[in-house]
């Protein structure tokens, strides 16, 4: 394969965040990624908000149709909207709003971030309790009501935003653990039947096509199904780098020869970050492994921290974005190291 070869649906050779960050100001969050990751930059998520910022709460906002509210065994869906929802839809415009000051007239590329179908299923309960992964018709409703929420998302971003070309990020920690078939039951004792590959690429997949938009899958967790990603129409699969086992790099290879582009999280997201020389070399490292061309890798891969930063200091968060961004230019300018 040449560079000439290689399709270009996403930036690569460049830094981005995965989603998350530390705090509660919308706008600084927004200046942040915007001043620090230039060439991607990604629409901030500030769980430390509560209830209604997180991962799962922030979509449950979007949902065409359904409704919840926080409960003490967690998010249930309600015959209305509840106050943690209203929380959610405000929280959500409130960023969009400090998007679209701060990043008026932006033409470039702009990530945003939603809850999977299947991890969206894994975290909310029935209206009567359990979790939704364990209905096969609740899981095909909420996965058509998350795919007409996620295009009104997407619509309303571009009214905002009309010049940015547009990148939806799928965010699935929970794929691995359900097509294992290790999700609890309510009792906690057994576990849910593992779910069908067929049907997590469908959702996926209907969510992906509905966004209208170039998508990306992102995974923190190990043994990302990266093949089954690929099926979806996703153009990027994003995980940490660090979980990546020997049995798992051949499905990236192939991922690379079919023009999927990868982003890899080589900065940690606690902690110290360490140097952008580090974590370029384990980007280089895992590409002589797979046996590419150096010249190549500009091309295919984009950098990130491991991870969200939510659980960063602020301090600690700009340091990994900075950090990303600068193995992501060292790789750029000196694939070969």
């Amino acid at each position: 394969m040449s560079t000439e070869d290689m399709p270009a649906p996403l930036p690569a050779g460049v830094a981005t965040g995965v989603g998350s960050l530390p705090g509660t100001d919308p706008r600084a969050a927004v200046r942040l990624v915007l001043d620090e990751l230039r060439d991607l930059p990604h629409l901030p998520e500030l769980p430390a908000r509560g209830p209604g910022a997180d991962l799962v709460g922030r979509v449950v906002g979007l949902l065409a149709g359904l409704h919840g509210d926080v409960q003490p065994s967690g998010w249930r869906l309600v015959p209305g909207a509840g106050r943690d929802e209203r929380l959610s839809v405000s929280w959500l415009a409130e960023d969009l709003d400090a998007l679209e000051e701060l990043a008026g007239g932006w033409s470039g590329w702009l990530k945003l971030q939603v809850c999977g179908p299947v991890t969206l299923a894994a975290s909310v309960e029935l209206p009567r309790g359990g979790l939704l992964a364990r209905d096969p018709g609740a899981r095909r409703d909420v996965a058509a009501s998350l795919a007409e929420g996620v295009r009104l998302h997407v619509e309303d971003v571009r009214r905002r935003l009309p010049e940015a070309q547009l990148l939806l990020q799928v965010d699935e920690p929970s794929l691995t653990t359900a097509l294992a078939g290790r999700l609890p039951t309510a009792s906690g004792f057994g576990a849910l039947p593992a779910l069908e590959t067929g049907e997590a690429e469908a959702s996926l997949r209907s969510l992906v096509e509905a966004a209208g938009v170039p998508a990306i899958v992102h995974s923190c967790a190990p043994a990302v199904p990266v093949a089954l990603l690929r099926r979806t129409g996703a153009a990027g699969v994003s995980l940490d780098l660090a979980l990546v086992a020997p049995d798992g790099e051949e499905a990236l290879g192939e991922a690379v020869d079919a023009g999927t582009r990868l982003l890899l999280g080589a900065v940690p997201s606690t902690g110290a970050p360490g140097r952008s020389e580090e974590a370029a070399a384990r980007v280089r490292a895992l590409w002589r492994r797979l046996g590419f061309a150096p010249a190549l890798l500009g091309e295919a891969v984009l950098v990130t921290p491991a991870c969200g930063l939510a659980g960063a200091t602020p301090p600690g968060a700009l340091a990994a974005l900075r950090t990303a961004t600068a193995a992501a230019k060292r790789l750029t300018d000196d694939p070969e190291g």
